[in-house]
């Protein structure tokens, strides 16, 4: 498998991230555990994570840190977590939710992190939301001490506004603090226009690498959901409601006709969409099956026309 280089680093990914959200969520522990194996097996070397990920704080996180012991395997997987999504369970037992990108939260994040992940370092760190209150040099400075004590290879930047982002960017490279190697953001067929609207070209003028999560539209563009009893009452009802209008009708059509004439499934056409697409350097993508990873395979060997990537890129325009 290709490896593509984060950035300006020398950490290394291969074009499809393996999301760790399904841990300890649509994945139990056993579950989990033989998923990973699988990845491991396949290639698909690189692990994104966050202490926000699964039922309860860090549950995505311990099993991962779990299996890469009893593997193991630390040293084989690239690993990335975040911090600064807080999720606090209220009396009642809600989740509240807000952002926190202060010196000392992000610092509890990353320690409890590297507890749960049994592990002494991440290779990536990411700011998970922007707070848009934390100073971004006091950021950037944290991420200095966690750099140099070893606890984080390199940075990164999620769902920051352009804007922030590029504050952020000119800061690292007016001073000796740490760049944001790569920007993780939602983009796949069905969401397009915020990333190709400037981001995109914000971090090919800085050489930041990207990483597109939701890349199949929490499971709608697998073409699993064609229509509203499909997905009635699972867990990615929110998620996937949104897209049944003419837009996500067209864009199934699309896939349908792309993915029968090559034999393959729909995810791995999406998937292929994304690969190649300009400015987008790897993408996430979850599984829960075992024939769910052959769409990564997919993507991977398949070779998109321009004409058909003409008339993805036609059905999917905003």
């Amino acid at each position: 498998m290709k490896l593509k280089t984060i950035g300006n680093s020398t950490i290394k990914t291969p074009p499809i991230m393996f999301g760790g959200n399904v841990f300890g969520w649509t994945l139990e522990e056993k579950e989990s555990f033989r998923m990973l194996d699988m990845l491991l097996e396949r290639g698909f070397t690189f692990i994104d994570t966050a202490d926000s990920y699964g039922r309860e704080t860090g549950l995505s996180e311990k099993i991962i840190g779990k299996w890469m012991k009893d593997r193991k395997v630390r040293q084989e997987i690239t690993l990335a977590t975040k911090a600064g999504n807080v999720h606090t369970k209220q009396a009642d037992g809600s989740i509240k939710r807000s952002r926190d990108n202060s010196p000392a939260y992000l610092e509890k994040c990353i320690n409890n992190s590297l507890k749960r992940l049994q592990t002494d370092y991440v290779d990536l760190f990411y700011t998970h939301f922007d707070d848009e209150v934390t100073p971004i040099k006091a950021v950037l400075e944290t991420y200095q001490k966690f750099i140099k004590a070893g606890k984080t290879r390199i940075i990164g930047a999620s769902n920051f506004s352009e804007s922030r982002l590029k504050e952020a960017l000119k800061l690292a490279e007016n001073s000796d603090l740490p760049n944001y190697e790569i920007f993780q953001t939602e983009y796949n067929l069905m969401e397009r226009k915020e990333f190709e609207s400037g981001l995109a070209d914000l971090c090919k003028k800085h050489n930041v690498s990207t990483a597109t999560y939701f890349s199949l539209a929490s499971g709608f563009l697998t073409g699993k959901y064609r229509k509203k009893e499909d997905f009635e009452g699972t867990a990615r009802q929110m998620l996937t409601e949104k897209y049944f209008n003419s837009k996500g009708k067209e864009v199934l059509k699309t896939l349908d006709q792309i993915a029968e004439e090559y034999s393959v499934s729909q995810a791995g056409v999406a998937l292929a969409w994304i690969l190649n697409r300009p400015n987008v350097t790897t993408c996430i993508a979850s599984a829960t099956k075992e024939k769910h990873l052959d769409a990564f395979d997919e993507a991977l060997k398949l070779q998109l026309s321009t004409d058909e990537m003409e008339l993805l890129n036609k059905a999917s325009q905003y």
